[in-house]
């Protein structure tokens, strides 16, 4: 759209039929006011003519060399960058063109059309003087010149700086996405590679269900949001994982309707959850409880807190961070973590899907 407005403006100032039909236009104005009476008078009819040519030479030689001027600064000098220098630099050029073309022009026209002086007695101060109504309308010229030219290269700048800014922020989120999948996957071959020795039986169950898991997490790592049912139903399928793993040690509850509407950046319950698992004892004496329910259109994912006294389970440094960073480039609400040393709760602001 762009190249196309830049090419048609190019063919207007290029002695296009618009362009000439408007400073005829200009010229036929400016000769009227000088002279309004001449046109009741048949004698001045020739007169009249030679001031419309005059007008129209000045009009078409200013507007035309205005474009010029404001093309060539436009390729060198931004207006964002250097606006001072700018102003003053093409403010100075285009007074000394209107100068040099409308003194030529009036020197010309006085010498050869109306013969009014001889190249032994010019007249230089009156023809000096001329220029002053040339020098007036190249005042307005270049006010509407600089005007239009300072708000297409600030428009152009602003549309540039935004793609700039949602370009960036998608590089952020896609980093950050990133992270998910080969996390999921270390985690979850870590805890298979425990398993196997424990139970085979359990670690066969194990697969089938990482299986199921996994597609879901294949399928939507290339997304923004997903629907809340979706997360939940993936949330349930993990937590069922989980509890292959920990048996009576693992006690859950999703307690809202899984077709609430809403959406969550994905994989948002699964690093929840995994927090949860990673830093907390769950034993058969000892069960971790998570529970997840719905409040003012937040998410809320609840569990006891049991600490681990060991080292906690090697982690990619993501989780709660990773989450918090991904609502920042999403929207303004942000998350919300409570640790009352007894329950650990965390609150995700539900999202539109549009």
């Amino acid at each position: 759209m762009c190249a196309k407005s830049s090419k048609g403006s190019r063919e207007f100032w290029n002695f296009s039929p618009g362009f000439l039909a408007g400073n005829a236009v200009v010229a036929l104005l400016v000769t009227l006011a000088i002279c309004p009476s001449c046109l009741s008078r048949t004698n001045a009819i020739s007169e009249l003519a030679d001031d419309f040519l005059l007008s129209f030479l000045l009009s078409t030689s200013l507007s035309y060399g205005g474009y010029l001027v404001e093309d060539y600064f436009d390729r060198r000098i931004s207006w964002i960058e250097y606006p001072v220098k700018r102003l003053v630099l093409e403010c100075l050029c285009y007074f000394l063109y209107v100068f040099t073309i409308s003194f030529l022009l009036m020197f010309l026209f006085a010498f050869v059309v109306r013969q009014s002086f001889t190249l032994e007695n010019v007249p230089w101060k009156p023809l000096i003087q001329s220029t002053k109504f040339p020098m007036r309308l190249a005042f307005v010229i270049s006010f509407i010149f600089i005007s239009r030219s300072f708000l297409v290269e600030w428009r152009k700048a602003a549309i540039e700086a935004e793609q700039l800014k949602t370009e960036r922020f998608a590089r952020q989120y896609q980093s950050l996405k990133d992270q998910l999948n080969p996390h999921f996957l270390f985690n979850s071959l870590n805890v298979l590679s425990n398993l196997v020795y424990e139970s085979p039986d359990a670690s066969a169950k194990f697969i089938r269900q990482l299986s199921r898991i996994y597609r879901y997490v294949l399928d939507v790592q290339q997304e923004e949001l997903v629907p809340l049912e979706k997360e939940l139903e993936f949330a349930e399928n993990y937590l069922a994982l989980q509890q292959i793993r920990f048996e009576e040690g693992l006690e859950y509850q999703i307690n809202l309707n899984k077709n609430t509407p809403g959406s969550l950046p994905p994989l948002s319950l699964q690093l929840l959850l995994e927090n949860a698992i990673k830093h907390n004892v769950a034993s058969a004496q000892n069960p971790l409880r998570i529970e997840i329910s719905l409040e003012n259109n937040e998410l809320i994912v609840k569990n006891n807190l049991q600490p681990k006294t060991s080292q906690p389970e090697e982690s990619a440094g993501i989780g709660l961070e990773n989450i918090g960073k991904r609502y920042e480039l999403l929207s303004e609400r942000r998350i919300a973590v409570t640790d009352t040393g007894g329950v650990f709760v965390v609150r995700l602001p539900v999202l539109s899907f549009e």
